[in-house]
């Protein structure tokens, strides 16, 4: 694969897998955690080691599918692990490729569930049927159908104008002076973040208990 491509140049890679799902901590077993952990980082990694040799020889781009919900969770704490480790990773391996002349982005986006098929909708019965004897023993059928609806309802706001997240990696790849990352995503989605990253904690854990209680 790298003796084809060492002929021909090798520009852009974009590393956009990924798999996303809905659960609380405990209810969600092991054998998840360390399958999102496989595909959402791992996976990323893999293919970016990979490629890395080509990537400094031809000066190139590198671009990963991170997500706002890196900064916070709503319900989906799996998936926001994942995004929270790529950030870290793309952290690192942008500084240090910057003395080959390789650029490295990060892609943010808001709430796209509508444009995907990352989530499907999740129904109460379908998670109550997964969760272990110790789990049902904490939890009854009213919070996790209380939770399915509040999760399913996220997704339905989701937006459907998935060129909006293209058109960001196409910027990343194409660009002469491509930003560090793009944060795609609705006005409000964005002061979310704001109130994380600038914010105490106990303001943000105020503001996403008042969100998850409604």
């Amino acid at each position: 694969l790298l003796s084809h491509f060492s002929s021909i140049g090798f520009w852009g890679l974009v590393n956009n897998a990924g798999i996303s799902t809905f659960g609380e901590t405990g209810w969600l077993p092991m054998e998840t955690y360390e399958k999102f952990a496989d595909v959402n980082i791992l996976g990323s990694i893999r293919t970016t080691l990979e490629f890395l040799p080509l990537l400094r020889k031809y000066k190139g781009r590198i671009v990963f599918m991170s997500s706002i919900i890196a900064y916070f969770t709503l319900g989906n704490g799996i998936y926001s692990m994942t995004k929270a480790a790529i950030e870290k990773f793309c952290d690192a391996l942008r500084l240090e490729m910057k003395k080959f002349g390789v650029q490295v982005c990060i892609i943010q986006p808001g709430n796209y569930a509508r444009s995907t098929k990352i989530q499907p909708p999740l129904s109460a019965e379908e998670i109550w049927s997964k969760l272990s004897e110790e789990e049902k023993a904490v939890y009854n059928k009213e919070y996790v159908q209380e939770r399915a609806d509040f999760f399913n309802s996220i997704l339905s706001e989701g937006s459907t104008n998935g060129n909006e997240v293209v058109d960001a990696m196409v910027d990343a790849l194409t660009s002469p002076a491509p930003k560090a990352r793009y944060m795609v995503a609705k006005l409000k989605e964005k002061a979310l973040v704001f109130v994380c990253a600038l914010f105490p904690t106990v303001v943000m854990d105020s503001v996403l208990s008042y969100a998850l209680s409604k």
